[in-house]
């Protein structure tokens, strides 16, 4: 890999699903086909009931910021160096599931616990697309 290349997630047999999903502009979680409760990151295993039938489900995309940081100090030769401030996120998603990632198109000050947020792909390889967040257009200030 060249040295100044953003580093990348490797899709595997268990999370294949979720970055086909990704690519496609749909963010899909693993659901249990015994409880029906969604998880992430994806297990062989449900944590709900511990039912191992499992099937791949499209979420809405949509959710609320929980928690984040605002990352301030580049990295030497880090990703983001040029990118800094950005945000790291833990969403709260409608389906229950919590999904760390990014919160995009807006100024870092302004994220707030409980903004109202929805998924936007980010296309970094041909195989990886990630998913990351935005806040929702029109929704009522929190």
């Amino acid at each position: 890999m060249n040295a100044d290349a953003r580093p990348v997630p490797v899709a595997d047999a268990d999370s294949a699903p979720f970055w086909d999903g990704c690519r496609a502009g749909e963010l899909r979680l693993q659901q249990c086909a015994d409880c029906g409760a969604h998880r992430y990151p994806p297990a062989s295993l449900c944590p709900a009931c511990g039912g191992g039938e499992t099937r791949w489900a499209a979420l809405s995309g949509r959710g609320t910021v929980f928690s984040w940081i605002v990352v301030v100090h580049p990295i030497p030769r880090a990703v983001y160096a040029d990118e800094v401030p950005y945000v790291v996120a833990l969403i709260d998603l409608e389906e229950g599931v919590h999904m760390a990632s990014n919160i995009v198109g807006c100024a870092p000050e302004d994220v707030t616990a409980g903004m109202p947020v929805e998924v936007v792909f980010e296309k970094v390889s041909e195989e990886i697309t990630l998913p990351k967040f935005r806040p929702v257009e029109g929704a009522p200030d929190r």
